[in-house]
């Protein structure tokens, strides 16, 4: 018997991304190179890339489809993914990789939890490059958490860099940190994400927007309607997003999320050891146990 109750395990967090391309090729190649991951082993024609020493945990999956179009604007999806890094130093990293390769940032700030860069990959889709200041350092005040948007010191970040730097990959410990999402409509992903997962809503301070985490972070999910109120999930055909792994610590709380998804009135697909289901907005959740 499951028991099902509170929030959502406090270890959880969050798995690959997974994005549907048209030019699987040069996609690759940023992930490669401007990114800084490795090439991971391939399975069922789906190319993978994670962190140099972490063979096992992909970050990103490429699922390649030289039909698919373009995500119409004002459609559901993905805003961003965004990769974590273990320190500013590796920020720094990333930041003059990106700038050796030829591509642009599209923004660079500090979120006061974090120090966080912007750009999209060939296809459209955002990236987030962060680093998070240590946890004793995010600022409270009246018992909530603190975010920001402000102007981020590139300087102080590129004064990190090392000699040694010249030509290291994404470090081991980097993964996904977070995946921040259009949706339709902010009510209904709280339903869903705080409501049937269980993360617990840490910030509502953005127009149009809501982040949710598990176990105290500052946020595993960003919700926002910025795409439009109402808007809809784009054709199955489209480049973009195609799922995105939330991972819990074993089998049993794996359980746990079943039920509540059920006893949430949602319809998860239960497939080798994993729970699949839909957020109302679309956007495909895959459910995982460590392990």
């Amino acid at each position: 018997m499951v028991s099902v109750n509170g929030s959502i395990d406090q270890t959880t967090s969050m798995g690959a991304v997974r994005l549907t391309v048209a030019d699987l090729e040069g996609v690759h190649d940023f992930y490669r190179d401007a990114i800084g991951l490795s090439d991971l082993e391939s399975r069922d024609g789906i190319v993978r890339l994670g962190a140099a020493g972490d063979s096992a945990e992909p970050i990103i999956e490429l699922a390649g489809d030289p039909d698919a179009l373009p995500r119409p604007h004002g459609t559901s999806g993905l805003f961003h993914l965004a990769i974590l890094v273990p320190s500013r130093a590796d920020l720094a990293r990333a930041l003059q990789r990106v700038a050796e390769t030829g591509w642009r940032l599209s923004g660079a700030s500090d979120h006061l939890v974090s120090e966080a860069l912007y750009l999209s990959d060939p296809e459209g889709n955002g990236i987030e490059l962060y680093r998070d200041r240590p946890r004793e350092e995010w600022p409270v005040r009246d018992g909530v958490l603190q975010m920001d948007t402000l102007p981020l010191d590139l300087d102080g970040v590129l004064g990190e860099l090392r000699r040694d730097d010249a030509e290291a990959p994404m470090p081991a410990g980097t993964r996904i940190g977070h995946v921040h999402l259009n949706v339709g409509d902010l009510a209904a992903a709280e339903a869903f994400y705080s409501g049937a997962l269980g993360f617990d809503v840490t910030v509502r301070g953005y127009p149009g927007a809501l982040f949710v985490s598990a176990g105290g972070y500052h946020h595993h999910l960003g919700l926002n309607t910025w795409a439009g109120e109402g808007a809809p999930p784009p054709p199955q055909s489209s480049r973009g997003l195609r799922q995105f792994e939330i991972r819990l610590s074993d089998q049993e709380q794996l359980a746990i999320e079943d039920v509540r998804l059920r006893d949430a009135g949602f319809e998860p697909f239960d497939e080798d050891g994993q729970v699949r289901v839909a957020d109302p907005s679309g956007n495909e959740v895959v459910l995982t146990a460590s392990g």
